[in-house]
């Protein structure tokens, strides 16, 4: 059992904001986001109240995947600045009181590589097991792949040495061999490496492959995939007790379980809620909570050190692939009904207020319903703005867009010539034009600052982040109603109240377990309510309403 003291647990109520360096801020004016561009934003994450900054890959790449084609672990893509510039943006963000947490990809490199490169110049080569080498396509190998767009098999024939190589993702994307002892301390190094500069953990890419070594004649050599993993997290703890792994497993609850440990929390620290996500957006698409009550009632509690991450959207596409058919159908119909908005067949590659037709109501709606449900909020750069997708753009670059801070021809991303731009700017209705941080920065009634509150009540209602919770009954199909509670003399009760439908709706709350007299004071707005001997509360709630309302008892 891990000793671990309080303090060690600030990812428990942190605002997680993550974010592509290259299209972030120019700091140079070559239409490519950098180091320095993103350093002198600090700023706006402060005043947003983000307390822990998710950077995607920023490694050098051979710029066929967005940067998670790794070309060397141990550096900072020329494009984007130097490690110098690296640790002044840390330092920066730390002064602020924000950590940093970076993508870790270490499922897979570049074939371009020098590991690679080596690997495939001769079956003797001392980096050749460092991959995963066959004959032939093993008949109990991995079957799929993860863009079936753009791959049919995963495996590649390499035609030097005729043998083929394993890549679950694209061919140019080879598997690294995790049963190879020198691959495990190589990814240590690779972490310990980033955290002496500054990183206080990492968000561990693909983890189910990570660890998958079915039809590799090696496989034996693995430990039990969970307990290398348990030896990671043992890694990080003791260069940085504080330190985290947060992990993507898009898996149903009861398979993402066993990725927290076993009882005491010791692999990752926390997971994404995969499965609430997508049952959010079925609930969103038929206008009824029930799919996502559902979905918390269902969730497992993890382990005291450990956490879900909560997400409404993610740098990937918006993927579905845990609903059925029929219910995938579902919110194709209601949120991305054009197949160019679709990916893969199982996800939507666009942003949330476009698929909401920039219904502010309803925006507002979702992405209080994310800082209130239980768990760590992430969010994703240009969420706070409400921007939308360029759907001319390829694959799940759709959304990622450069950032838009005012209005002018390059939306202040960069000063560069737009045709210079390392993607081209969103156009039309959700253009800089009419979305820019610069224009919400002066309205108090902004989306913007609609999100900075909601980051200030989360981090000043520990029930959410620390307390138990507990999704009830509001005799309304359409609303979400849950509360989150700390047990004994210094605890409290929040409760939330999510109208998930466009007309007003009344909900009717049994609270008798709060004694005659408690004042419910609303959080996001001026109001209370008051809870009668009987415990029956009734709540108004507009069209797309929310409430949030903290449990005050009278004094004795």
């Amino acid at each position: 059992m891990r000793l671990t003291r309080a303090a060690d647990l600030w990812w428990k109520n942190a605002v997680v904001y993550c974010l592509d360096v290259e299209t972030y801020r120019d700091g140079d004016g070559d239409g490519v986001g950098d180091f320095t561009g993103l350093a002198q934003q600090v700023d706006h994450l402060d005043r947003l109240g983000v307390t822990c900054v998710w950077l995607m890959p920023f490694y050098p790449t051979a710029e066929r995947d967005d940067g998670y084609d790794v070309v060397d672990f141990y550096g900072v893509d020329p494009r984007l600045g130097t490690l110098g510039d690296f640790v002044e943006f840390t330092r920066t963000a730390r002064d602020r009181g924000m950590r940093v947490i970076a993508d870790l990809v270490v499922n897979h490199t570049s074939d371009r590589h020098p590991w690679f490169e080596s690997a495939r110049e001769s079956r003797d080569s001392p980096y050749r097991d460092w991959y995963v080498w066959q004959d032939e396509p093993p008949a109990d190998g991995p079957k799929g792949v993860v863009f079936p767009d753009k791959e049919d098999s995963p495996w590649t024939r390499d035609d030097a040495t005729g043998q083929y190589y394993l890549h679950r993702f694209y061919r140019h994307q080879p598997d690294l061999n995790i049963a190879n002892p020198a691959v495990r301390d190589e990814i240590a190094r690779i972490m310990g490496f980033w955290m002496e500069l500054g990183l206080s953990g990492f968000r561990v890419d693909a983890v189910p492959f990570l660890l998958e070594t079915s039809g590799q004649d090696d496989a034996h050599a693995l430990p039990d995939p969970h307990e290398y993993l348990a030896d990671l997290r043992r890694f990080l703890s003791r260069r940085n007790g504080e330190a985290v792994l947060l992990g993507e497993v898009n898996l149903p609850y009861a398979d993402t379980m066993p990725f927290f440990g076993d009882g005491d929390g010791d692999e990752l620290t926390m997971c994404f809620d995969f499965t609430g996500m997508q049952r959010m957006f079925l609930s969103l698409a038929r206008r009824d909570a029930g799919p996502l009550a559902e979905a918390l009632r269902e969730r497992p509690a993890p382990p005291d050190d450990a956490h879900w991450a909560t997400f409404v959207r993610n740098h990937d596409e918006l993927t579905l692939d845990q609903l059925s058919d029929a219910e995938r159908q579902e919110v194709f119909d209601a949120f991305g009904p054009e197949e160019r908005m679709q990916l893969y067949g199982r996800g939507l590659r666009r942003r949330l207020p476009p698929m909401l037709d920039g219904d502010e109501r309803r925006v507002r709606m979702v992405y209080s319903l994310l800082f209130s449900t239980p768990g760590t909020p992430v969010l994703f750069y240009g969420e706070e703005i409400g921007m939308g997708e360029d759907l001319g753009a390829e694959g799940r670059m759709a959304v990622r867009t450069p950032m838009q801070w005012d209005r002018g021809p390059g939306g202040g991303f960069s000063a560069a010539a737009p045709d210079r731009f390392t993607a081209p700017m969103v156009t039309g209705a959700f253009g800089p034009e009419h979305v820019n941080v610069r224009a919400q920065l002066r309205d108090r009634d902004s989306l913007l600052s609609w999100t900075g509150l909601l980051a200030r009540r989360y981090r000043e209602c520990p029930e959410i982040a620390w307390g138990g919770y507990e999704v009830l009954d509001p005799g309304a199909s359409e609303v979400l109603a849950h509360r989150c509670d700390v047990a004994g003399p210094d605890g409290g009760t929040v409760i939330a109240l999510h109208n998930l439908a466009d007309r007003p709706v009344e909900a009717r709350l049994a609270l008798a377990d709060l004694e005659e007299g408690t004042t419910l004071v609303d959080l996001l707005s001026d109001g209370v309510a008051r809870v009668p001997a009987d415990g029956g509360v009734r709540l108004p709630l507009d069209g797309y309403g929310c409430r949030w309302l903290r449990a005050e008892r009278p004094s004795p």
